[in-house]
Parts: structure tokens; C-alpha cells; sequence
């Protein structure tokens, strides 16, 4: 029953969701206006929309006068009240799911709605439509005649008076057709799991004898996994646990910095990676191309876009540009109004325009995450293209990192203090420093400016990290799994010290 199942749903992808997805491609900003304006009609009767006089919105323009933009801190009492069951106050339909977020930083929990029309039309979609542009670009795929492994976060649903939260995944897994575990691997009582290291053992071997043809997941929860499947079944390589597998669909988080461990793990030229961009508010971009870095931005989920120009960011007081005025290669924090009820929502990403014909992007980061305590504007995208430059020159793998200010003091000069572990380290870690440092001086031309001569940033003091050191920070915050991610880059050196309290307590 299993193959030609999964023959006739994929076939109906092909023949109608194609057509669909070319549609606003050909006219993408007609499908963004219609969007706006259809979540506008809908919600025109609830708290917020009459505070806001949706229905007296005619434009984009007057819906930038009148909606303000909003950070998570400001709607959250409005959140908490749907949550203890008030109806009508953000969205017009009764709101059951909260997807629990801590993000990277924040230790404090975040419940971000999740309506039905935003499970059906953006988060179901969006998984359809991976399929579907992975299929359009591979016709000879035989990923069907296998099981995905899909790897969600380490949590299980609550519920809370009639709502109820928990990870995103694991509320997807809990709508998910009935159908689904025939074609997908672990079960979902064990992809429901809560406790995160039970749950990988599980997984294994549940999957180990499965055949196994994709993989879904973050890269760095997936690289855990996968290693672990080594150590247990005693092989070199994945490809000999799972021979047919073929395709990992990843994101939650860049994966340059994980690409050359993936290499080492299933070396074959064949097998390909597709990238994915969605979160707890919702499921934005798909990459759409064999062997690709860029992102389509999928406009008909749901999800109207507007963008903060990065050089301009002032919180809730930014101003933003709808999809119609992005310029390519300029840094946007990105704001959304969605079918879940946030409007004018500031997530905290940042992205770049790769492509506007279609619109493709790349994402460069977090509006929170980047170093500008001595005006160097060091972004994630900065640190991981330099240290992918660093470990290629000096043959060294990268595992994880971490990056903080070396504040002056006195006559002393400032630096970047990074914690890198390496699958495999460099043979000279001072030589790793200098070429990490000489091309972030070519990519980012602020920094160059504070290194010149030392004047105000010295050398970067670089450590290497004890195996298993970042995993050990993370269970100890009790942050394993799912779209838990250790902070890249911070302006001040809250995680840098908590880190090095961690290794000071391993043993060698």
C-alpha cells in the first residue's frame, strides 16, 4: 500500500501544487496584496482589528499608519489571555495550539499561536511544497520507496486550561494524517518523546532496519544523531546503515558551518541537501534549486511580508518596505502578519535579497545576535563564511562556536573572544586566528576599520573547546533538541561565561 500511496500524492503535488507555486512567482506581489488584504478581512472584527480600524484600510500605506509594529514582549498579555481562553482578540477562529519557543537566548518560554489556517495553509503546505520542488528537480528520485526520518524536537504536547502548547514539530506531528506514519520513521509515540537522550535511542532502533531514503531535521541535532547510528551499528559511514538515502531537507539554522562533517558522514556526490526556513511563526522559504544557497519565499501561505532595513533598525519605532521596494544584497530584519493573528510581528531574523525575479533570499541572521560593541557590525553571516575559509586553509572540521567582545579596559585594546570545538582541529591554532581574521577584514570593511593597526580590536583570542563541551552547556540548560541552537554571536559575554563555568567543571 506504502509506494503507490505516496505515487498518487506525490502525483497530485506535481500536477496541482506546481502550477500554484509558478502562479506567484509570475506575480508575486498582485499574491502578497491579495494576502494582506484577505487577513485584514478576516480579522476586521476582532479586538484588535477594530482597535486598528482594519476595516478602514484601503492600502499598504494606511496598513502601515495604523498597524503598529510589535516585538513579542508587547503582544504577549494578549497571547497569554487566548491562551486562558479568550476568543476573537487577534484571530476570529478559537486558537487550541501555542508552539513553545525559547529561541537561542531567551530563557524565558514564548507561546506563539497557531491557528488551524495557519497548520493547514502554511505549515502542511510548506511541507508539500518541499516535496514538491525537491520531486520537480530530481524526476528520477526513488525517495518514496523508503521512510523519512524525521528528527522534531525533544518535547511532548500540554495543555493548558482548553489550549495546548509544546514544540512546533510536535504539534505537526500531532495533526498530521493518519497516513504519514506508514511513509515516516520514528513512530509518532516516539517522535513525542520528551526526554531528549531516550528518545535518540529509540529512534535508532526503531530506524536502523528501516529503509531509509530522507532525512528531516536541524543540522546539528541530526549530526548527533547520525554519529550515534555509527557508534551502534559499528559502521564507517551512513550510506551503509541507510544505502538508498538520498536527500537531507534541513533548517533552523546555517548550515555552512556543519557542511564538511555531512561530507565526511555520507560521502556520496549524489546525495543532496535542501534547505528549508520556518520557525514557530511560520514556514517562510523553501529552496527551489539543486545545489543551491537560495531561498524562494513562498507567498500564498497565509503570511503577508514587510522588511526593516537593517542600517535603520529601531525596534517597534523601525520603519519598513513592503515585498515591492527590497533592494538586493542589503540586510532586512523581517517583519510578519500572519493567519495565526501576530500583525506587523518582528521575529528577529535578518535576510538578504538574492534574486527579486523570483524572490529569493538568504538568511544572514538575528536582529539580537551580532557584535557592535566597538562599531564593527559583525554578523553571523560574517563569522560563518570566515571560519569556513579558516577551516578549509588549515584542514580543520568545525563543530560548534560561539563568539563575544573582550570589552576594553583602560589602555587595553578590545577583541573577539571565540569557543570553537572542532571535529577536527587545526594543526596551528595561531595560524587559524590570522586567516580567520584576514578575511573578515575582506569581507566586513567596519571591522577592518577597528583592526587597522589595533587601534581599537586586537587579534581574536580563540580557544578550543573540550569535546562535548557545547552539548554539556546545552543540557544543562535543558536545551537539547529541536530548534535549540547554541548563540553564534552576543554583545555581551553572558553565554561566553556560562560556557567556560562548564568546562572548567568536565573532566579532561
Amino acid at each position: 500500500m506504502q509506494i503507490p500511496l505516496f505515487h498518487t500524492v506525490v502525483s497530485w503535488i506535481l500536477k496541482k501544487r506546481k502550477y500554484q507555486i509558478d502562479l506567484f512567482v509570475k506575480h508575486p506581489i498582485e499574491t502578497q496584496n491579495e494576502v494582506l488584504f484577505d487577513l485584514l478581512s478576516t480579522s476586521q472584527f476582532t479586538e484588535i482589528g477594530l482597535t486598528y480600524d482594519f476595516s478602514s484600510i484601503k492600502n499598504y500605506k494606511s496598513f502601515a499608519a495604523q498597524v503598529p509594529i510589535r516585538q513579542y514582549e508587547t503582544v504577549e498579555p494578549m497571547i497569554e489571555r487566548s491562551r486562558k481562553g479568550e476568543q476573537n482578540i487577534f484571530w476570529p477562529s478559537k486558537i487550541h495550539w501555542f508552539a513553545k519557543s525559547s529561541g537561542t537566548t531567551n530563557a524565558k518560554s514564548k507561546f506563539i499561536p497557531v491557528s488551524n489556517q495557519a497548520l493547514e495553509d502554511c505549515h502542511m503546505k510548506a511541507g508539500k511544497d518541499m516535496l514538491c520542488l525537491y520531486i520537480n528537480n530530481n524526476d528520477d528520485t526513488e525517495m518514496f520507496k523508503g521512510k523519512g526520518l524525521r528528527l522534531g524536537g525533544s518535547s511532548a504536547v500540554y495543555e493548558n486550561e482548553d489550549t495546548y502548547f509544546g514544540d512546533l514539530s510536535a504539534i505537526i506531528i500531532e495533526n498530521m494524517p493518519f497516513w504519514a506514519d506508514f511513509s515516516s520513521a520514528p513512530s509518532q509515540k516516539i517522535a513525542l518523546m520528551s526526554e531528549w537522550e531516550t528518545k535518540m535511542e529509540a529512534i535508532i532502533q526503531e530506524t536502523i532496519n528501516e529503509d531509509i531514503t530522507s532525512l528531516t531535521g536541524v543540522p546539528s541535532w541530526m549530526l548527533v544523531l547520525l554519529n550515534r547510528v555509527l557508534e551502534v551499528t559499528g559502521k564507517n559511514n551512513i550510506l551503509e546503515v541507510w544505502p538508498n538515502l538520498e536527500v537531507f531537507f534541513h533548517g533552523g539554522m546555517n548550515f555552512l558551518p556543519y557542511r564538511e562533517q555531512y561530507k565526511k558522514l555520507i560521502p556520496s556526490d549524489r546525495f543532496k541537501y535542501f534547505e528549508t526556513y520556518n520557525a514557530s511563526e511560520g514556514f517562510f522559504a523553501i529552496q527551489d534549486k539543486n545545489n543551491s544557497e537560495e531561498l524562494l519565499l513562498m507567498l500564498d501561505y497565509g503570511i503577508y511580508y514587510e522588511f526593516i532595513l537593517m542600517e535603520q533598525f529601531d525596534g517597534e519605532n523601525s520603519i519598513a518596505i513592503p515585498l515591492s521596494e527590497v533592494e538586493l544584497d542589503k540586510n532586512y530584519a523581517l517583519v510578519i502578519t500572519t493567519n495565526s493573528g501576530l500583525w506587523r510581528y518582528l521575529i528577529g531574523d535578518t535576510v538578504k535579497f538574492t534574486s527579486l525575479d523570483p524572490f529569493r533570499i538568504k538568511i544572514t541572521g538575528r536582529t539580537k545576535h551580532f557584535i557592535n560593541t566597538f562599531g564593527e557590525e559583525l554578523i553571523i553571516e560574517n563569522t560563518e563564511e570566515a571560519i569556513k575559509v579558516a577551516c578549509e586553509k588549515t584542514n580543520a572540521v568545525l563543530k560548534e562556536y560561539t563568539v563575544a567582545p573582550i570589552f576594553m579596559i583602560a589602555n587595553k585594546n578590545g577583541a573577539h573572544e571565540w569557543m570553537i570545538e572542532f571535529s577536527t582541529p587545526p594543526e596551528n591554532l595561531a595560524e587559524f586566528a590570522i586567516i580567520l581574521d584576514s578575511h573578515l577584514k575582506i569581507i566586513n570593511s567596519d571591522y577592518e576599520a577597528k583592526r587597522y593597526k589595533n587601534m581599537t580590536l586586537s587579534l581574536p583570542k580563540i580557544h578550543q573547546a573540550k569535546t562535548g563541551l557545547f552539548y554539556e552547556w546545552l543540557k544543562q540548560k535543558h536545551k537539547l533538541g529541536g530548534q535549540h541552537k547554541v548563540p553564534r554571536l552576543s554583545n555581551n559575554r553572558t553565554f561566553l561565561e556560562e560556557i567556560f563555568e562548564v568546562s572548567n567543571s568536565m573532566v579532561d
